[in-house]
């Protein structure tokens, strides 16, 4: 017989992972003397209650014999968990975090919406293949690395429209708005096949202990339904959000997204970063000669 699927789990490595987060975000702040505000920490500790809720029991031993279940603990990792603990982290953080010259060029490149869309469709489809499906339901080590790429996925979705991060490629409020609606629709184009088909897809759902009795053909199309319509109800939320906010701050006479201090900062770090390699390339030539020999070499 199939274990019941409400069979309780400890998942002590999850619980270990979310504790460990919490602490070094509350060390991080303490040391380097940063103020995180009310709505930070709230916001953080929030990111982390999701993502005990998505990597614990019942929700993740649910998942693996439910695509709805799985479903559901995709939209936290995806959704919830990075997008709250991005707003959680403080501005002088975040500057801190990705001055690294590969963390700066990964984040810039990212936060363009035409690299994050075909990357966070990408990861989307590829994590619900069959094979990544079935490993995830049987295997730990695969089930944690799809985790940790859904997870790595979200922060991506949410870098266009997040604040904080400096001089990242963010759209205008009304380009934000349309990224997420794009966003909302483009990854989640599975969820139709899920409410058509006519059998299930799935075998590692197909043969396991059923949930209340739902069938896994009904299991599959309900999955199909809260994945379409819970990532645009979330989605769309905040677009409409955005815009909202834009125009109150229009109408005011402010502008909706002011020139910050960490923004000109970050410009400057990367042109003095630019400019660095031309003399490493002569490390015995003084600092006049390097244009010079650049260009007999390009001779």
């Amino acid at each position: 017989m199939s274990p019941s699927p409400w069979a309780f789990q400890a998942h002590a490595l999850s619980w270990l992972v979310v504790v460990a987060a919490a602490v070094g975000y509350w060390r991080v702040l303490r040391r380097g003397g940063i103020d995180a505000t009310r709505r930070e920490v709230l916001a953080f500790a929030g990111g982390l209650a999701a993502a005990l809720v998505a990597l614990t029991w019942p929700l993740a031993d649910l998942a693996r014999g439910s695509l709805t279940a799985l479903v559901c603990q995709r939209l936290l990792l995806l959704l919830a968990v990075p997008g709250l603990l991005m707003v959680g982290l403080p501005e002088a953080l975040v500057v801190r975090w990705t001055r690294p010259r590969v963390i700066d060029s990964l984040v810039r490149w990212c936060s363009r919406p035409p690299i994050a869309v075909p990357l966070v469709t990408t990861c989307a489809v590829a994590t619900l293949t069959t094979a990544a499906v079935d490993a995830s339901a049987s295997q730990a080590v695969v089930r944690a690395a799809l985790d940790a790429v859904l997870v790595a996925a979200g922060s991506v979705l949410w870098l266009p429209v997040a604040r904080g991060f400096p001089a990242t490629h963010r759209p205008s409020p009304l380009g934000r708005a349309g990224y997420l609606i794009v966003q909302s629709i483009v990854p989640s184009f599975l969820a139709i096949v899920w409410i058509f088909a006519r059998h299930p897809l799935y075998p590692a759902f197909a043969h396991s202990a059923t949930i209340g009795g739902v069938s896994a053909v009904l299991d599959q199309q309900l999955a199909g339904f809260v994945a379409k319509f819970a990532t645009i109800a979330v989605l769309w939320a905040v677009a409409f959000v955005g815009l909202s906010r834009a125009h109150l701050l229009g109408a005011a006479g402010e502008d909706a997204d002011p020139l910050r201090w960490a923004d000109v900062q970050r410009q400057f770090e990367r042109a003095d970063r630019a400019q660095r390699p031309k003399s490493a390339w002569f490390p015995g030539a003084r600092p006049g000669e390097t244009g010079a020999a650049s260009a007999a070499e390009d001779h």
